[in-house]
């Protein structure tokens, strides 16, 4: 069982620690727990009530009237809620309840039901993406425990790896080769970078985790990629971003690098010229589309 504070609550569910602390005095909402030493901390139980709470007061719902509810009536009001809502937040909210219940049968309903109103990518640009971006931070910060992240990962990891083999390349386009630093297993993003860069036509040679050193060169010689995309989300921290960039760059002077990831992102990386940082998962799809433009203008 994992235990949280009332701050990780509040990084959970959206809502403010002062306002969870008038909810819990005045509506008997939570019932915290103490440590030994005295300290308050909620549970499990309590995470999910209060994601449910928040999602059914962010659509109309009064707490007091939430609060009256009994636990089966709370699930049911926001399974209904979930079902027809198109909202990304209140999806992102549903999500995150199935990641803290480990509820795999939830989790791919809710997650088939909007790639068939949304259409696979943008499903996974407002709702899969940002949710993963959500937990991939709060995994950081300890709010969440390794088992839920991989739980959830490796899910999402599944829909990709289908999506992207039914995808078919004719030939043409550019030629990317994706892969991730030794010590690297977050997968995600380079998954779907993947499955973006193909559904423009382009050609990817998939590494994925762990890269060592030498089978990277190895493959670059063999297949001399026009672009090497790399994801750094651990390793290396961003103490030796800067240094693992600058080898890139010189180890691969021929390519265009793209980087990206929580180790890069506002980490002031001098960047050398053959290397571009990428912000946002969703521009990488803005540089594929300039990509389209360039090669219809020739």
């Amino acid at each position: 069982m994992s235990t949280y504070s009332i701050k990780d609550l509040e990084q959970l569910s959206g809502i403010k620690a002062h306002t969870l602390r008038i909810w819990e005095q005045r509506y008997n909402l939570l019932s915290p727990k103490r440590t030994d030493t005295n300290i308050r901390y909620y549970d499990d139980a309590d995470l999910k009530l209060i994601l449910n709470v928040a999602l059914l007061n962010d659509n109309g719902f009064k707490i007091s009237k939430i609060a009256s509810m009994e636990e089966g009536e709370i699930r049911t009001e926001v399974m209904k809620l979930t079902e027809r809502s198109l909202t990304h937040d209140d999806q992102i909210h549903a999500l995150t309840i199935c990641m803290i219940e480990m509820d795999e049968e939830r989790f791919d309903k809710i997650l088939s039901s909007n790639i068939l109103k949304l259409g696979f990518e943008q499903t996974m640009l407002n709702i899969i993406y940002p949710f993963m971006s959500k937990i991939g931070v709060l995994w950081q910060t300890g709010a969440i425990n390794p088992a839920q992240e991989h739980f959830i990962s490796n899910l999402v990891r599944q829909k990709l790896i289908v999506a992207i083999d039914g995808q078919v390349v004719n030939g043409g386009g550019k030629k990317f080769l994706l892969f991730l630093p030794e010590g690297e297993l977050h997968e995600i993003s380079l998954l779907f970078a993947a499955y973006l860069i193909k559904s423009m036509g382009h050609k990817v040679i998939y590494l994925g985790q762990s890269t060592p050193n030498d089978d990277l060169l190895s493959v670059y010689k063999l297949h001399r990629p026009d672009y090497l995309l790399t994801v750094i989300t651990t390793s290396p921290s961003s103490e030796y971003a800067q240094d693992y960039v600058d080898a890139l760059s010189e180890r691969f002077q021929e390519a265009k690098i793209l980087i990206t990831g929580y180790q890069v992102i506002g980490q002031d990386l001098k960047l050398p010229a053959n290397v571009q940082q990428l912000n946002y998962i969703r521009d990488i799809k803005v540089m594929l589309e300039e990509l389209a433009e360039v090669t219809q203008e020739k």
